[in-house]
Formats: structure tokens, sequence, C-alpha cells
């Protein structure tokens, strides 16, 4: 980590771990309880499939490292990616591509600048928003929705 902020490989580590580990997890529903519990919501109020929440893990970055970081015009249904269904190698490929529009989005990444597009400021956040504070914020949404996964597959599976 340099004085500026987070660096990209320290980024990077920590994207691919949490994308990683929400793959296994879906992996693990689908040879466990079979590809259908994939887009099954649990019967928890609110409750998101795993195929949704990773979806929607991928428009998080999407939209903090296409649109505010590399300023990149983007098309993004939020409310879609939650209700989003298929199968585990869609959901893989749909995790590799977003990957790579990832790498792609922070290839001018500078921990310490401000972001090339529009990011709304919320109560509480610092007076400016860099582009290593909008990381950590994907990193923070990743392992968030990475506990989600957790207790949904936990949920499906009657553990």
């Amino acid at each position: 980590m340099s004085g500026d902020g987070i660096d990209r490989a320290t980024v990077q580590w920590y994207v691919d771990t949490g994308l990683v580990r929400l793959l296994a997890k879906a992996d693990e529903l689908v040879e466990t309880g079979g590809e259908d519990l994939l887009s099954r919501r649990p019967e928890v109020e609110g409750a998101n499939s795993v195929f949704g929440l990773v979806t929607h893990c991928c428009g998080v970055m999407e939209h903090w490292g296409g649109e505010v970081i590399a300023g990149r015009a983007i098309t993004r249904d939020r409310a879609a990616e939650f209700t989003a269904t298929g199968t585990l190698a869609q959901l893989e490929e749909i995790v590799a591509a977003q990957r790579r529009r990832w790498l792609e989005d922070l290839g001018a990444y500078e921990p310490g600048e401000v972001p090339r597009g529009p990011v709304e400021r919320s109560e509480g956040e610092p007076e400016v928003i860099t582009q290593g504070f909008v990381v950590l914020h994907v990193i923070e949404e990743l392992f968030q929705h990475l506990g989600h996964v957790d207790l949904t597959v936990d949920l499906l599976l009657e553990r």
C-alpha cells in the first residue's frame, strides 16, 4: 500500500479472492443440491438467490470500476441483477467477463486521484472521494455479499 491508498496489485488480490470464493460457494451449492438451487431464493423475506447475488457483485464492479473509476459510460439495471437466473457455467462466464472489464477499467488506476466518472458522496464519507476509496468500497461489497451467499447456501441446503 502506498501513502496515497491501496495499490493495484493489492486491490486485484482482494477482488480475485472475493470472486473465487463467490464462485466456490455457487459450485458447492450446485454440487450438493443441484443446479436449480443456484437461482432459488431462500424462504426468507428479502433474500436473494446465489445467482442474483453474484450477478449483483458484477454490477457493483461494472458501476464503480467502469463508470466511476474509469469514466466509462455504462448501462446498469440494478434491480435485474437480483432477479437474474441461469446455470453455473453462465455465472462463471459473467464473472470472467466482468473480471476482464475490471482489469481494463483499472488500467489507469491512481489511488490518490479523484475518479474520472461521477460519484455521489454519502453522509459520513470523506470530503474528497478518491479512486482508492472507490476500490475499497468494491472490496467491501464483494465480501459483504460473500457473507450473504454463505447464508443463502446454508439456508437452501437446510444446514
